[in-house]
């Protein structure tokens, strides 16, 4: 039997969400959104299913705004919520987007109760907060896409900048999904080399700061609306390997608890992937500047989450 695909949100990422995953072939997929969007996540099932033929696809695409539709899903995917504006920070969204997570996950905990749960919605942190508080959800099932993302930007970065392959560089970025983040240039390397021995100081610090507001950098490009190609391709990759076992180690916004010294906080770090869901948390042994820039996101995650008052 073919695994479910639920993905709430049938915008931008919700698309390319459903067109990579239809690709990959990781399963059936159900996009929900609300009315009036319906019709129109019905439509762009629809052509992915005329694409299927020519894109060498086996999957069964469906549109909907009923929640009884995600029944018995193996990964739900959430995007549902209002994207960031040019001059709109993640925070600005917040009043707007914790009713619309509530509903969702409410709709996840009645539908999909053993589902892997992903978060993509802004601002991310406090988002994943919400949607996990609401359903109960352990914390093995429910994660935010956000370190998968920056690292993906931190990797491509570097590879720019120093026009070698985005292949060879490996790297991660810890913390909140915001202009506080955790770049790891001392445990980045390109092709094994260590990057503080290819890069300069000053290439390195613009890294830095080009990493940390990259979504920004979009939104001011786009002028309306944030990035999907690549939020949708990190959400992909944690989902497959949660559906096909794959133990990836990504770093992705999970909920520590005593890991880093935080307690109750969905915060960027490395985590092992399986057919468990998030099975373990890898703690790094940081530098002491490393770990002050660590708690500086700690402090600014923790902000937005009581915002929450949840």
């Amino acid at each position: 039997m073919r695994k479910k695909i639920a993905l709430i949100g049938g915008g931008q990422i919700g698309q390319i969400l459903a067109m990579l995953a239809a690709q990959k072939e990781l399963g059936d997929i159900v996009v929900l959104d609300v009315p009036p969007y319906e019709n129109v996540c019905k439509g762009k099932a629809l052509d992915l299913m005329e694409m299927a033929p020519h894109g060498n696809y086996d999957a069964n695409i469906s549109g909907t705004s009923d929640y009884k539709d995600i029944d018995g899903a193996d990964v739900v995917i959430v995007t549902a919520g209002k994207p960031r504006e040019a001059g709109m920070t993640r925070e600005d969204l917040l009043s707007i987007n914790i009713k619309i997570i509530t509903d969702v996950a409410n709709g996840v905990k009645q539908h999909a109760p053993k589902a892997f749960c992903i978060v993509v919605t802004n601002p991310l942190d406090a988002m994943v907060y919400v949607f996990q508080k609401v359903t109960g959800f352990p914390k093995n099932q429910v994660v935010g896409m956000a370190g998968a993302l920056d690292t993906a930007r931190w990797r491509a970065f570097i590879a720019m900048e120093l026009g070698v392959s985005v292949a060879d560089v490996a790297g991660t970025v810890m913390g909140g999904h915001g202009p506080d983040m955790v770049p790891l240039p001392r445990l980045t390397t390109v092709g094994g080399v260590p990057l503080e021995e290819i890069a300069t100081k000053e290439q390195i610090d613009r890294l830095v700061t080009r990493t940390r507001e990259a979504g920004t950098e979009i939104v001011k490009l786009f002028g309306k609306g944030s990035a999907f190609f690549s939020p949708a391709w990190s959400a992909i990759i944690m989902a497959e390997s949660y559906l096909k076992d794959k133990r990836r180690i990504l770093p992705c916004a999970a909920l520590c608890e005593g890991e880093y010294g935080v307690n109750g906080l969905f915060l960027g770090v490395p985590c092992l992937i399986s057919g468990k869901g998030i099975e373990k948390i890898f703690e790094i042994k940081l530098a002491d500047d490393e770990n002050a820039m660590l708690q500086k996101t700690i402090a600014a995650v923790t902000k937005t989450v009581q915002e929450c008052k949840i």
